[in-house]
């Protein structure tokens, strides 16, 4: 078998150097610039992993780096069914006969895609790290790629580089309709639309292929992410030995996303339909999808470990698209959505993500600390056309700053304009369209 991946390798390579570099829709992902390290590519399948490794072969290509030193190779091709890390020296071999010239004298690059499903990846490529002038870039549908297990062995040796679907501006850029602007100085007309366009966002999603779909299509195709992931990525990879406990779990967050999920009180309920599930398979569970990135979970923001692990955390769907697969009320879900896409956004801008519930019971939605320091209190709502609705996030903002003293206020609304009544001082409004195309607060 080993002389049958050697040859299965220089086929897939010879290809590989000569297929021309796809155009596709610019991702705006952060790359770390850390020299002598590997970038792990992850995130949910379908959500745009190979593309951004197609972007970051181009981008080298327009630095001027020949195409020969620019590897391509996905790793889900059946001919490579039972493939171990010992046989992917058949690999670098495979690539070094072609181009001998290259070996020790000038850096080549590989973009190994979707590398997770050979077991013992890992020692691979920390042995070709070591030995061997090659950039590597890696990809998988699996927070895995970077475990404890995965870091230690090789040695802090990857960066996570995390690829979500499209963002508001990732969706208009694709549809050619992003701004060239900053928001305020943006034609009053253009801003409608923006807005409009920001509604069919949240009910549509970022799914690049699901991008422009009917209803139906749209459903269906994403329905079907949903399938392969669960079956793929958790019950094949965890050996899951209840479906039917997961897939009820899995309902259960997507039907109410940003509620808070109590591993007690789920567990209660599937006890009392009669479905026999331990509470440590609970826990496991949600672990594992939230490693198949199908959802993300938000703990309360707290310096007392004890207070983060007792209560709920609130979890969220990868993308807003994938609420209306499982919502049965007909009720748009606005809010949820809105509040899922200002998460998936933080996610996206490196920021340390929490929720706050404050002595006397008030709730904001985030948390935030960026980068650089600085701290936001985020409220997302929907419509705060309503006087009461107004005075209940407001009052929730205000009183969450007098613990965080030092954290910004914002309130984020589907609002075109700010509301009728004063904020109190200190309190920002935003249009969410506006937050969503900017860099951030």
């Amino acid at each position: 078998m080993e002389g049958e991946y050697s040859r299965i390798f220089e086929a897939k390579i010879a290809d590989s150097l000569v297929a021309p570099v796809p155009s596709l829709t610019r991702r705006t992902v952060y790359l770390p610039s850390v020299k002598g390290k590997a970038w792990a590519v992850i995130g949910m399948r379908r959500a745009g992993k190979t593309s951004f490794l197609w972007q970051c072969l181009a981008d080298r290509m327009a630095a001027g780096a020949p195409r020969e030193s620019l590897l391509y190779l996905n790793f889900e091709d059946e001919r490579l069914s039972g493939l171990k890390a010992t046989d992917l020296q058949h690999l670098t071999e495979a690539y070094f006969r072609l181009h001998p010239e290259w070996r020790d004298q000038r850096r080549v690059t590989f973009f190994l895609d979707e590398i997770q499903v050979v077991p013992g990846w890992e020692t691979y490529v920390r042995r070709i790290m070591d030995s061997e002038n090659v950039e590597l870039f890696l990809s998988g549908s699996s927070a895995k790629l970077l475990s404890r297990e995965v870091a230690t062995s090789m040695r802090g040796r990857a960066l996570e580089v995390l690829v979500h679907p499209f963002s508001f501006r990732e969706a208009l850029r694709h549809a050619g309709h992003e701004p060239t602007r900053k928001w305020t100085a943006l034609p009053k007309a253009v801003r409608s639309t923006v807005e409009k366009q920001l509604r069919a966002y949240l009910h549509g999603g970022g799914f690049p292929e699901a991008q422009g779909l009917a209803d139906r299509d749209r459903t269906a195709l994403l329905r079907s992410y949903v399938d392969v992931a669960l079956l793929r990525d958790v019950v094949e990879r965890h050996a899951v030995s209840n479906p039917v406990a997961l897939r009820w779990m899995l309902r259960h967050l997507l039907s109410a996303p940003a509620a808070p999920f109590s591993a007690q009180k789920f567990y209660d309920t599937l006890r009392s339909q009669g479905i026999a599930v331990s509470k440590d398979t609970v826990h496991a569970y949600l672990a594992h999808l939230e490693d198949a990135f199908l959802v993300r979970t938000v703990s309360l923001h707290t310096a007392s470990e004890r207070q983060r692990m007792v209560n709920p955390r609130k979890a969220y769907p990868i993308d807003p698209g994938l609420i209306p697969l499982y919502e049965r009320t007909g009720r748009a879900n606005l809010g949820q959505a809105l509040e899922t896409a200002v998460l998936l956004e933080l996610e996206r801008r490196a920021a340390e993500i929490g929720y706050v519930r404050t002595d006397d019971g008030h709730e904001v939605d985030f948390h935030a600390r960026f980068p650089d320091g600085t701290r936001w209190l985020i409220q997302v709502c929907a419509d705060v056309s309503e006087p009461g609705t107004l005075a209940r996030e407001v009052r929730a903002l205000e009183t969450a700053g007098t613990t965080h003293p030092t954290a910004r206020r914002l309130l984020l609304t589907l609002d075109t304009l700010p509301p009728r009544h004063p904020l109190p001082a200190g309190i920002q409004w935003q249009s969410a369209a506006a937050w969503l195309l900017d860099d951030g607060g």
